[in-house]
C-alpha cells in the first residue's frame, strides 16, 4: 500500500515524499483513512510505530478547508510532555508545507507573551501539554468552542504523570463528540485508559497493530548481573558497557531525576560526553540538550522516564537501562527508544540485587530471555573519545561546587595541631628549626612579650576586662594563684583576727 492510497491530497503527498516516507507503517495504514471519514479512532501500538503521522496528515488534510478565528483554534493535540508536543510540532511542520495553515505550540518553561500574539492572530491547531493548555484558558486568552479535532497522544503516559483529571476537564470545555471527532492513540490500554474511551470517544475504529508491550523484532537485548548494588559499581558497569566497540551514542534510563544528574556527572568524570534531561530542567536547556544528541554533538543522553515515549531518534545505536524500571510495559517503551526505522539496535539492562521481582515482571510480559553480557575493561571513555590529560584532570572537579559552601572542621587539640603541622618556611621572624636555636634566639623575645603582657594586664580598664570576659575555666585557675592588686598595703581590717 502506497500513501497515494490512502486519499490523501497531492500537496501532502508531494510533503511526505520530500520527508522520505514511501509506504505507511501498519497504524498509518489502519488509522489515516477512518480519520478522513470522520470517524473517531482508537489507535493502540507500540511506540516507534508511526503513530505522530498517523493523526497528524488526516488533521492537516481536514483543516486546508477552512480558516482560523482568534483565539479559536479549529484543533487540538495534547501531549503528556513538551518533547512530545515539540516532536508533533516539527511533524505538522514537515507535512504542512505548501498549506496556508498557523499553528501555536502551548508549553510549560517559556514565556507567555508569544504564545499569546499567535493565539490573537488565529491558530488552525494548538499543540499542548494539559497544564499550559488549562493556564492560556484560565487567563482568558482561549476558547474551546470551535474544536473540531481531538488528538491526544500516549493516552496511558498521562495515566502516569496524572493528567487524567487535565483530561476530563479539557473533554468538557470542547463540543461534545458529535460535534467533534477525537483520535485516541495509546500503547497500552489499562482499565483507567478504557473508561475514558468510553466516555468520551464515538463508535471509535479500533487499530491495533501489535500486541501491546511487544519488543521490536531487530533490538538486541543483553543484562549485566552485578553481585554488588551499590551506586559505585552499578557506575562502573554502565561505564564498560559503553566503552564496547560499536557503541556510537546511546540513551541511558534511570528511575528518579537525582540519580539522572549523579550519573551525568559521573560520566562527564570520566570522559564521556553526556548531559542529563528531566522534568526539573528549564525547557531551554532540555531543548538544547536534546538537539546537541540529535546533532550527534553530544553522544550519551542520560534521562528519566519523561524522555522514555514519544521522542522520535531515529538513529540510536544504545539504550542503557541504569535502572531496572518499576513497570514493566515501561521497559518496553525505553529500549523502543533504539532499533527505529529498520535499523538494528541494542539495549543492555544493569540487573542488580534487590531487582528480582521487576526482572520477573520483564521477562513475563515479553515472553523472552535476556542473555548475559560479561564485561571486561576499566570502564574509562574509549581512547579515541577520551579528553586530554589535562581536560580530564579539570573535569573531574565537580561542577556544582559553590565557594560559599562551608565545612565544619574537626577539633583537634593544640599539641597535636602542632605536631601535625607542617614545618614552615623559616623567615627572620620565625623559630629556628633546632631546639638549641630555639632557647637561644627566641629567649629574648618570649621574655619581652611576657614582660608587655604583664604591663597590658596591670592596667586598670584591662583587668576589668579581663574579669568580665575570663571563662569559668580561667576564673578556676586563677583561684589557685596567689591574690594580686594590694601589694604591702593590706586594710588592717582584713589581719584582724576573728
Amino acid at each position: 500500500m502506497t500513501f497515494a492510497e490512502l486519499g490523501l491530497s497531492p500537496k501532502l503527498l508531494e510533503a511526505i515524499q520530500e520527508a522520505g516516507y514511501s509506504e505507511p507503517t501498519p497504524i498509518q495504514a489502519g488509522a489515516i483513512p477512518a480519520a478522513l471519514a470522520g470517524r473517531d479512532v482508537l489507535g493502540i501500538a507500540q511506540t516507534g510505530t508511526g503513530k505522530t503521522a498517523s493523526f497528524t496528515l488526516p488533521l492537516i488534510e481536514r483543516l486546508s478547508r477552512g480558516r482560523a478565528k482568534a483565539r479559536m483554534p479549529r484543533s487540538l493535540i495534547i501531549a503528556p510532555t513538551r518533547e512530545l508536543a515539540a516532536q508533533c510540532a516539527e511533524n505538522f511542520e514537515t507535512y504542512s508545507k505548501g498549506q496556508k495553515l498557523s499553528m501555536a505550540l502551548l508549553i510549560g518553561g517559556v514565556a507567555f507573551g508569544p504564545q499569546e500574539e499567535i493565539l490573537n492572530k488565529g491558530a488552525d491547531v494548538l499543540i499542548a501539554t494539559p497544564g499550559r493548555l488549562l493556564d492560556h484558558f484560565g487567563r482568558g486568552k482561549l476558547l474551546m468552542t470551535g474544536v473540531q479535532m481531538l488528538v491526544v497522544d500516549e493516552a496511558d503516559r498521562m495515566l502516569d504523570m496524572g493528567f487524567i483529571p487535565d483530561l476530563e476537564k479539557i473533554f468538557s470545555l470542547v463540543p461534545p463528540a458529535p460535534r467533534r471527532q477525537t483520535l485516541f492513540f495509546s500503547a497500552t490500554m489499562p482499565k483507567e485508559i478504557q473508561s475514558l474511551v468510553d466516555r468520551f470517544l464515538r463508535d471509535p475504529e479500533r487499530v491495533e497493530v501489535s500486541r501491546p508491550a511487544q519488543t521490536g523484532a531487530n533490538i538486541t537485548q543483553l543484562m549485566i548481573r552485578l553481585t554488588d548494588n551499590s551506586a559505585k559499581a552499578k557506575r562502573l558497569a554502565l561505564r564498560q558497557a559503553m566503552s564496547r566497540e560499536g557503541v556510537k551514542n546511546g540513551i541511558i534510563f534511570s528511575n528518579r531525576k537525582r540519580d539522572v544528574d549523579v550519573v551525568a556527572r559521573s560520566l562527564q568524570r570520566h570522559g564521556f560526553s553526556a548531559a542529563p534531561i528531566h522534568g526539573d530542567l528549564d525547557q531551554s536547556a532540555r531543548t538544547a540538550t536534546l538537539a546537541d544528541f540529535k546533532a550527534g554533538t553530544l553522544r550519551f543522553l542520560v534521562a528519566s522516564d519523561v524522555a522514555a515515549r514519544g521522542l522520535d531518534i531515529p538513529d540510536v545505536s544504545h539504550v542503557f537501562n541504569y535502572d531496572m524500571p518499576h513497570h514493566a510495559d515501561d521497559y518496553v517503551h525505553r529500549i523502543g527508544r533504539t532499533g527505529r526505522a529498520g535499523k538494528s539496535g541494542e539495549s543492555v539492562t544493569i540487573f542488580a540485587p534487590g531487582d528480582e521481582k521487576s526482572l520477573a515482571a520483564v521477562l513475563k510480559l515479553i515472553k523472552e530471555e535476556i542473555p548475559e553480557l560479561v564485561l571486561d575493561g576499566n570502564g574509562d571513555a574509549p581512547a579515541s573519545k577520551a579528553s586530554s590529560p589535562d581536560a580530564k584532570s579539570e573535569a573531574a572537579a565537580p561542577k556544582t561546587a559553590s565557594t560559599r559552601t562551608r565545612t565544619r572542621k574537626p577539633r583537634v587539640s593544640r599539641k597535636s595541631a602542632e605536631a601535625e603541622a607542617p614545618p614552615k618556611t623559616p623567615s627572620p621572624a620565625a623559630e629556628p628549626e633546632t631546639a638549641d636555636a630555639a632557647i637561644v634566639d627566641t629567649a629574648p623575645v618570649k621574655q619581652a612579650q611576657d614582660t608587655e603582657t604583664a604591663r597590658e594586664n596591670t592596667s586598670p580598664s584591662k583587668r576589668q576586662s579581663n574579669r568580665r570576659s575570663g571563662s569559668k575555666r580561667d576564673r578556676g585557675q586563677d583561684k589557685e594563684r596567689s591574690t594580686i592588686g594590694f601589694g604591702d598595703h593590706v586594710p588592717s581590717f582584713m589581719n584582724a583576727d576573728r
